[in-house]
């Protein structure tokens, strides 16, 4: 089924209680007056004053039930129909007379119910009363002054009313359009968050497996102590899984580059790391722990290098990460610059930095090794010195 009928039938099916087409209909009595008048006998041509006033309800009754489905309410059918119904009211009424006028408030309803809302309801209200008028006053003088009145309080009425009722109802689909687009955006948060984690904490363990089995024969403490860390990394993914799930995981940049380190060098890379600038917003901090996480675990499992520079620095209002490898410029990410991103992980931090008005690109180097370059808003108070120093 489309997405659009099932909102269709889902409105539909909600609509117990409020305005529907069968809510005008008693309305109907009005016209018990016009039907007295015939059943008297005092009306000439008493045949065609009742086949009149029978089409004059059928076609107010089509009407208003077309009026509440938005998909035949606008059709030039309708349109149609009310034309036809407006052109019955008066002619009746001109023929009839002043048993007749309270046909004219029904067909303000009708009206009302059709054009609901926009330029319509403006150009048909006023010339529509000003006519009720001119036959009202030719046929009751000032005596019946409340049938015009009626007619133009029952089309505002009714028009406000039920432009209401589809106001509520478009709210609230906006309101269900919005939940389902929360619901996607926290969906993709815990991808991201798992590819990034699980990623980068099951190479670091292989990594060290990997390491614990060579050492194994010649220094089994080494070899143990790879162990040991491979069951810390462990616990240490539990605690960040279940953060994730809930949403309350704030990545520390200090943190990320501690583990990116010691995971280059389980791996024989070389770990460089740099920071200088002034301090960060913990949000900018978090975003930047992902650029080193996938990176590092990216150069960890696909580069070949043998040396890694992280690099932190900036200016007063922009930061800027980079991360340089040695390894085979292909090797890195599997994808060449950030606009042919094939890897979800690249892609996803594309995303995240964009979001944040900041800005990510990789590529291979001319000289060979890869590189991938992040930039994000500092938003800090006060920068404090830099510092220079290597943190290798």
């Amino acid at each position: 089924m489309a997405k659009g009928e099932f909102r269709r039938r889902r409105a539909e099916s909600r609509r117990g209680g409020r305005p529907t087409g069968l809510s005008l209909i008693p309305w109907l009595l009005l016209g018990l007056g016009a039907l007295s008048h015939l059943v008297s006998g005092n009306a000439p041509n008493p045949w065609i004053g009742g086949l009149g006033l029978l089409t004059f309800n059928s076609l107010y009754i089509a009407v208003v039930i077309r009026a509440f489905h938005p998909r035949t309410r606008e059709t030039p059918f309708t349109w149609g129909l009310l034309i036809a119904l407006g052109a019955v009211t008066f002619g009746l009424t001109i023929g009839y007379g002043e048993s007749w006028l309270l046909l004219f408030p029904l067909l303000g309803l009708a009206v009302g119910a059709v054009t609901r809302r926009g330029r319509m309801l403006k150009l048909i209200t006023i010339p529509l009363t000003a006519a009720v008028a001119g036959v009202t006053f030719a046929k009751a003088s000032w005596d019946s002054f409340g049938v015009v009145y009626g007619t133009f309080i029952s089309i505002m009425v009714t028009a406000t009313i039920l432009a209401l009722d589809q106001t509520v109802d478009e709210l609230r689909e906006t309101r269900e359009e919005l939940a389902r687009a929360a619901v996607e955006k926290e969906r993709l948060r815990f991808s991201r968050d798992l590819h990034d984690l699980l990623g980068h904490t099951l190479s670091v363990i292989v990594v060290k497996s990997e390491a614990a089995r060579r050492l194994a024969p010649r220094d089994l403490d080494a070899a143990l102590a790879q162990i040991t860390d491979i069951e810390s990394v462990g616990r240490q993914a539990l605690t960040e899984i279940r953060e994730a799930v809930t949403g309350y995981r704030e990545g520390s940049l200090t943190t990320e580059l501690d583990r990116a380190r010691d995971a280059l060098s389980s791996a024989g890379i070389e770990p460089v790391v740099r920071q200088s600038g002034p301090p960060l917003e913990p949000q900018t901090e978090a975003l930047l722990g992902w650029v080193v996480r996938e990176s590092a675990t990216n150069v960890v499992r696909h580069s070949g290098a043998t040396r890694c520079e992280i690099e932190i620095g900036g200016s007063p209002e922009r930061v800027r990460l980079t991360v340089t490898d040695n390894g085979t410029s292909a090797g890195a990410t599997g994808a060449s610059a950030i606009g042919g991103t094939s890897g979800s992980g690249l892609k996803g931090l594309h995303e995240r930095l964009t979001a944040a008005g900041g800005t990510f690109t990789s590529g291979p180097l001319p000289q060979g090794g890869f590189r991938v370059t992040a930039e994000l808003p500092v938003e800090a108070a006060e920068p404090e010195p830099a510092d220079g120093g290597d943190h290798s």
